[in-house]
């Protein structure tokens, strides 16, 4: 195949993408209702399952995207007299990639981990524990509405971010306003939880809190 046939097919592959990452979107989005519903938890586990499937096709395109791109570029760096087969070469690389393959890749895609934490706080929420029924219910309550406030604004949560790396979650446009007028004094954003020691907050590190979002709307229907 010539370059552009091959530019074209990686364009394709990574055109893909978008259509795993609304896959995975859009299982996140069923698995939280499930919980929200009180459903069995064999039907959650199956949306697990369909996670990790979608992960293991996210892996696999990322390896095609990776061998063309690797083959691609490596011919035009060699620049051969005679234009070889980049099908066979890619195909050579993707099976290489794939030979390195385990189970834990799975485990590690970004989307599977946000799945995981926001599957967590929905049944923390909505399904208790054990050292919840302990606790006075009027004071349980308290500290679930605590959770619904901004440490930055002080007013509950209209869209809240949670950051990946503490856990603490802010109101969306109040913790993107930090970051920009610190980033501009080329300063580092605490976070602006209190007692928290994480020292370098990241817009890249702030992902959309569902599960949050869902018990604050409960809430304010009632």
């Amino acid at each position: 195949i010539s370059f552009n046939t091959a530019e074209s097919a990686l364009s394709s592959l990574k055109n893909c993408q978008s259509f795993i990452n609304s896959g995975m979107d859009m299982a996140t989005q069923v698995a939280l209702d499930l919980v929200e519903s009180f459903n069995d938890e064999e039907d959650v586990k199956k949306m697990e399952n369909v996670m990790l499937e979608y992960a293991k096709m996210d892996r696999e395109l990322n390896h095609h995207i990776k061998a063309f791109e690797e083959t691609i570029n490596q011919v035009k760096r060699e620049k051969p007299e005679n234009l070889p087969d980049l099908e066979m070469l890619a195909q050579e690389k993707f099976l290489e990639l794939e030979s390195r393959n385990s189970e834990s890749d799975l485990q590690r895609n970004e989307k599977y981990i946000y799945f995981q934490d926001q599957l967590k706080e929905m049944k923390k929420q909505y399904r208790g524990n054990d050292t919840i029924e302990l606790i006075d219910e009027d004071i349980a309550v308290t500290r679930s509405q605590m959770n619904f406030i901004c440490p930055i604004t002080q007013m509950k949560m209209k869209k809240p971010v949670r950051n990946k790396v503490c856990g603490h979650s802010y109101e969306e446009e109040a913790i993107l306003e930090i970051i920009q007028t610190q980033k501009q004094k080329k300063k580092k954003v605490r976070c602006p939880k209190m007692g928290c020691s994480h020292v370098d907050v990241q817009g890249s590190d702030l992902v959309p809190d569902e599960a949050l979002k869902r018990m604050i709307d409960s809430q304010n229907k009632q």
